[in-house]
C-alpha cells in the first residue's frame, strides 16, 4: 500500500470492501432477474411462454417491474402500527443483505508479493456468524404480520415463525455434523479440507438432504411456503404491504436463498472445487493462485450457486404444497430424529478416527436403519379419505351406493 495510507488500510481490508460491494450489488441487482429466471422455469415446466414482450425475449421485464412497484401507491392500513409495519420489511432484508460476508467466493488471491483472501471477511467463527444472522430473519416476518392488524397477516406470521423454529433444528444438527467431521468453523478452511480429500456431499449426504431441505423451509420457498399459501391466506404476512416495502420481503427471501445456496456450496460443494474425489491430488484447482485462477475460481462458485438455485425453483413449479400438520409432522417426526442419528453416528465416526476414510459409509449406514425401522414406527391414520364419486376412475361409487 502506497506510505501515505493509514497503518489499518491493508491489502485484504480493500480486498475485503470490494467484495462487499460487488456481492452485494449482485445479490441486489440479481434478485430482479431472479424473479424473472422463476417466471421463465415455471414458463417451462408449465409448457409456456413466460415473459417476452418487454425487451429482447423479456429481458427488460424485470426493469418494467421495479418502475412500476416504485410508483405505485405506498398504502398502509388504518388500524396498523405504523412503525413496526415499516420496520418488519427493513429486519426481513437485512439479515439476507449481511450474511453472505464469510462466504469465500475464490481463494487466496498472490498479487505485488501480498496475499488476500476473496471474502468479505475471513474469521474463525464463520458458519456461527451465519446462523446467527440468518436466523434473524424470522422477526421480520412475525412483526410484518402481527402490525398488519390483519388476521391473516397474522396467521401468517404465526406459521412462519412456528416453521422456523421447527426446521432449524434439524439444520443445526445437520450443519453440526459437517462441524464435527471438518473440526473448524472457519469457512476457507472447509474449503481446504474438500480440496485436500473429498466434498462433504461424499462424506454426509444425508446430512446435505437434510440442510438443503431445511434451506427451502427457511426461506419460505415451496412445498413450504405455508406461511404464504395463496389458497388459505391471501397472501400470508405481507398481505397488507405494497410498493416497495412488498419489494423488500422478495429482496429478502432472494437474498436467502443466494446466501444459502452458496453457504451450501461451500458445506457440502467444495467451494471451487471441480473433482469430488480429488484427494489432495493435482486434478483439481488450488486454494491460491494468481487473477486469472481467482477469476475462474469464482465463475465454478456462482456457477454452483445458480445450479442450485435452479434447483430450488424446478422444485417450487413441481411438488405441491404441504398441508400445516404434514408440514410440521416432517419436521418433528421425520427430520429431526434422522438428524440427531446423523449425528451420534458422526460423533462415533470422528471418535474412533474413521470419519475421514469412512463417513460415507456411515451414512449408507443410517440409511439402512431407517429402511429397516419404518415398518417397525406407529403409523397414524391418515385424513386423507377418498370421497367416492360417480364416473371416477380412482373413486368410483360402489353399486350399494
Amino acid at each position: 500500500m502506497p506510505g501515505w495510507m493509514p497503518a489499518f488500510v491493508t491489502p485484504q481490508l480493500v480486498t475485503s470492501l470490494v467484495v462487499i460491494l460487488i456481492v452485494l450489488h449482485v445479490i441486489a441487482v440479481g434478485a430482479m432477474y431472479l424473479v424473472l429466471l422463476e417466471r421463465r422455469i415455471a414458463a417451462w415446466i408449465q409448457d409456456r411462454c413466460g415473459p417476452n414482450r418487454v425487451g429482447p425475449k423479456g429481458l427488460f421485464q424485470p426493469i418494467a417491474d421495479s418502475i412500476k412497484l416504485l410508483v405505485k401507491e405506498d398504502y398502509t392500513p388504518k388500524h396498523a402500527d405504523r412503525f413496526l409495519f415499516v420496520l418488519a420489511p427493513a429486519l426481513t432484508v437485512i439479515p439476507a443483505l449481511i450474511g453472505f460476508v464469510i462466504i469465500p467466493w475464490a481463494g487466496v488471491l498472490t498479487i505485488g508479493g501480498e496475499e488476500v483472501i476473496i471474502a468479505g471477511a475471513d474469521i474463525n467463527i464463520g458458519v456461527i456468524y451465519l446462523v446467527a444472522v440468518t436466523s434473524l430473519g424470522v422477526y421480520g416476518v412475525a412483526l410484518g404480520g402481527w402490525a398488519s392488524n390483519n388476521k391473516y397477516s397474522f396467521f401468517g406470521s404465526l406459521r412462519a415463525t412456528a416453521q422456523m423454529v421447527s426446521y432449524e433444528i434439524p439444520l443445526g444438527l445437520a450443519l453440526l455434523a459437517v462441524i464435527l467431521t471438518a473440526g473448524t468453523l472457519r469457512p476457507s478452511e472447509l474449503i481446504q479440507q474438500q480440496l485436500d480429500g473429498q466434498w462433504f456431499l461424499v462424506h454426509q449426504p444425508v446430512a446435505a438432504v437434510l440442510f438443503f431441505t431445511c434451506l427451502l423451509a427457511e426461506a419460505n420457498r415451496l412445498p413450504f411456503d405455508l406461511a404464504e399459501a395463496e389458497s388459505e391466506l391471501v397472501g400470508g404476512w405481507h398481505t397488507e404491504y405494497s410498493s416497495m416495502k412488498w419489494v423488500l420481503f422478495f429482496l429478502g427471501e432472494y437474498g436467502h436463498l443466494v446466501v444459502g445456496s452458496g453457504f451450501f456450496t461451500v458445506l457440502f460443494l467444495g467451494g471451487w472445487s471441480i473433482n469430488p474425489f480429488a484427494g489432495g491430488g493435482s486434478a483439481d484447482l488450488p486454494m491460491a493462485g494468481g487473477l486469472g485462477m481467482i477469476l475462474l475460481q469464482c465463475v465454478i462458485v456462482f456457477g454452483k450457486v445458480f445450479c442450485l438455485i435452479c434447483l430450488t425453483m424446478a422444485l417450487r413449479w413441481t411438488l405441491p404444497r404441504f398441508r400445516y400438520d404434514q408440514l410440521m409432522r416432517l419436521a418433528w417426526e421425520g427430520l429431526i430424529p434422522t438428524a440427531l442419528l446423523v449425528l451420534l453416528v458422526t460423533s462415533m465416526f470422528v471418535f474412533l478416527g474413521w470419519a475421514q476414510d469412512w463417513m460415507w459409509a456411515g451414512s449408507l449406514g443410517i440409511v439402512l436403519v431407517i429402511w429397516l425401522l419404518q415398518p417397525l414406527l406407529a403409523r397414524r391414520v391418515s385424513s386423507n379419505h377418498r370421497v367416492p364419486l360417480a364416473g371416477s376412475r380412482f373413486s368410483p361409487l360402489s353399486e350399494e351406493e
